[in-house]
């Protein structure tokens, strides 16, 4: 009798573990159900407009942490599989390529994605996804510069353009990537021989930002800047009179538009490898890849959306239409390293 007591009694109470067990693994699912952590390099107020809009739809509260893309893959590499990030978001896809190479993230399919996304937006194992793209041209002086003179990138490398050209330094992503597009266009020799070009026509050794590029051309520093479109959107609409005038002073013009098309780059997410709250991740990826955060980007930031037959913003739209690179933009981070070591070796600093 007593050992059928103390059987029954043992087996009361591993129902009773077994049972909070699961009641803790069901309350632990249902916190989880409600958040997604997203590590970005993006620090825009439509971006907050849009994790506020995905909250409101969805319940999921989106728990953010703001970083330079170096930290943020930098910190995921140290949490390793204790990392609580679900999304990683950052600009050009040349460090969304080296998070990949890293091992930081998880292949995801999805149809809407798929079906949002153009492929050449998207790394073609679903490691990553662009969002948003800048066009990446040439700033030019009203006053100075006659837009029938320009054409292509590699035109800049002519002697015309001898002390006249500012950019920004060999150490800036936006330049690797463009590099690295003109290594697929080009081979390695042809890409060294226009970064060499290049430097010898630098009206200045290379400083500042995209911003400051322009401001130098509009205060007669040089005649000609490279540039990302969203820059010139943030100039012309600044609290700032002298921004503004710095972005009064310049036209746009789209390069090689008459063979592959003007160099793009994206602002991507990606899911994280040790993503605790994985099917959340995937639903905000499609969230801002869906027509009404589409819409918000390209009216609120000055960013080309990536799905099609989104309106852009007015300003994009007074610029026209332009031929873009067709190249997958997973390129720009497998040329990457290629890139710096020949801007290493063409002295650009």
């Amino acid at each position: 009798m007593f050992k059928k007591i103390f059987y029954l009694t043992i087996f009361s109470l591993t129902l009773l573990v077994g049972c909070n067990n699961q009641s803790s693994k069901k309350e632990a699912a249902e916190t989880e159900a409600k958040e997604v952590n997203v590590y970005t390099h993006r620090h825009y107020e439509a971006d907050q407009q849009l994790f506020k809009a995905f909250t409101e739809q969805t319940g999921i509260k989106v728990n953010v942490v703001n970083a330079s893309a170096d930290e943020l893959i930098q910190k995921l590499e140290l949490e390793g599989d204790k990392s609580p990030a679900d999304i990683l978001i950052t600009v050009d896809a040349g460090r969304l390529h080296r998070a990949k190479q890293k091992g930081l993230l998880k292949s995801v399919n999805s149809d809407k994605l798929n079906a949002n996304i153009p492929s050449k937006f998207r790394d073609p194992e679903g490691h990553w996804y662009g969002m948003t793209y800048r066009a990446r041209v040439i700033a030019y002086a009203k006053d100075r510069v006659d837009a029938s003179a320009l054409s292509t990138y590699e035109d800049l490398t002519n002697e015309k353009w001898k002390g006249k050209i500012l950019i920004r330094s060999s150490s800036n992503i936006y330049n690797q990537s463009l590099l690295a597009s003109i290594i697929a266009a080009q081979n390695e020799d042809g890409a060294k021989d226009w970064a060499s070009g290049l430097v010898a026509n630098m009206a200045r050794d290379p400083k500042g930002n995209d911003r400051d590029q322009v401001k130098a051309v509009a205060a007669g520093e040089g005649d000609i800047a490279i540039v990302n479109t969203y820059y010139i959107g943030k100039l012309l609409n600044s609290d700032n009179e002298e921004e503004v005038k710095a972005g009064e002073a310049i036209n746009i013009f789209f390069p090689n538009q008459d063979d592959r098309g003007a160099h793009i780059n994206v602002s991507g997410a990606a899911v994280t490898k040790y993503s605790p709250n994985e099917e959340n991740a995937i639903k905000f990826l499609e969230f801002l890849s869906d027509t009404e955060a589409q819409s918000v980007f390209a009216e609120a930031n000055f960013e080309y959306p990536v799905k099609e037959g989104i309106e852009v913003d007015s300003l994009l739209q007074s610029w026209g239409t332009f031929k873009s690179d067709e190249i997958n933009l997973s390129v720009l981070g497998e040329n990457n390293s290629k890139a710096v070591i020949i801007f290493d070796e063409v002295g650009w600093k």
